[in-house]
């Protein structure tokens, strides 16, 4: 039998697995390196979500710690409101509590806020006639205000206080106006300036100083003054208007009655 030689063959063999372990080894090179990048690709894709979440975490922590501090303002803030609710029931109780007394009290003043006028009234009529109708036409506007809605009883009692002192001054001042008065007691009237000091004198004087007078509370009419009395009369009118110093004048003075 032939025998056949294998070392060919042999040869042939390791060469191929010499020309062929390189391409397998960069195959599998390629390979790990592959896997490799795929592994950096999801590190880095779950680094990113990392991130995103830590991103996400710190910001939900930021909004707690806000909604922590407008809670804490809200408390504080509530709070407040309860001591304002509490103090404002305590006054809307003392208000209540007010009215109450304050219309038992308006009960009471409406009477004597009545008897004020009248009485005012029934004292301008005896009193010297100047400025009557004006003095007059105060009572009745009080009058009108003491029956409207409109005033508080505090305000009414208010307006006739001040009528009061208006009156009470007029028995301490000195002062000269133009008037209409009948000072013939003929039913015509004259324009004159009258001159008042106090409720101690009232005299009068024509505006061409022809004539002078002054009212008799006695008589209660108006009296006719000599001349001796239309210089001192005419210096007190400058006086009251202030173009002449102060001075002593004499005035016609009705003595008072003796009981």
């Amino acid at each position: 039998m032939k025998q056949i030689s294998i070392k060919p063959f042999i040869s042939a063999v390791a060469l191929v697995a010499t020309l062929v372990s390189p391409l397998c080894v960069a195959t599998e090179v390629g390979d790990i390196l592959e896997v490799g990048a795929a592994k950096v690709e999801e590190a880095r894709v779950a680094q990113v979500r990392v991130d995103r979440i830590a991103d996400q975490t710190d910001g939900l922590l930021q909004e707690f710690k806000q909604v922590n501090k407008q809670i804490e303002s809200l408390r504080v803030y509530n709070s407040q409101l309860e001591r304002q609710v509490s103090s404002q029931k305590k006054m809307m109780s003392e208000l209540e509590e007010s009215i109450a007394n304050a219309t038992v009290i308006e009960r009471g003043i409406t009477p004597l806020m009545i008897s004020m006028l009248e009485s005012l009234e029934d004292f301008i009529a005896l009193d010297m006639p100047f400025k009557r109708e004006q003095r007059l036409g105060a009572i009745e506007e009080l009058s009108v205000n003491l029956d409207s809605a409109r005033y508080s009883a505090a305000e009414k009692f208010r307006q006739i206080l001040e009528v009061y002192d208006i009156e009470s001054d007029y028995s301490q001042s000195l002062e000269t106006y133009r008037a209409m008065i009948d000072i013939n007691a003929n039913g015509t009237e004259v324009e004159v300036d009258v001159l008042r000091i106090g409720r101690v004198a009232l005299a009068y004087q024509t505006k061409d100083k022809s004539q002078t007078g002054a009212w008799n509370k006695g008589s209660g009419s108006w009296q006719t003054l000599g001349s001796e009395y239309r210089r001192p009369i005419d210096q007190g009118i400058r006086i009251a208007k202030k173009l002449s110093p102060q001075d002593v004048i004499e005035m016609p003075i009705t003595a008072p009655e003796t009981l």
